[in-house]
């Protein structure tokens, strides 16, 4: 099981989101750490290293360290990339 670490601004953007979808999007992290499963993909280009979580219509892009899963930003899909 890897930890979940959150920088800050993604901890605001928890904050201000409605409660249904801050509770998915962190359950959804809990289970990829846990587990691995989940709708993730490596990420190319400029963003190669990363990786993405889908959670309904929002994007979770992390790095993966060997113990950790560091996320990194949280946006609606139109506007992660």
């Amino acid at each position: 099981m890897r930890r979940l670490s959150y920088r800050p601004a993604v901890e605001s953007t928890l904050e201000r989101m409605d409660t249904s979808n801050r509770n998915r999007i962190r359950k959804a992290l809990e289970t990829y750490a846990s587990s691995g499963s989940g709708d993730v993909r490596a990420l190319h280009g400029e963003f190669r290293g990363l990786y993405r979580l889908r959670v309904g219509k929002w994007r979770v892009i992390f790095a993966l360290e060997s113990d950790l899963v560091r996320v990194i930003s949280i946006d609606n899909r139109g506007q992660a990339y």
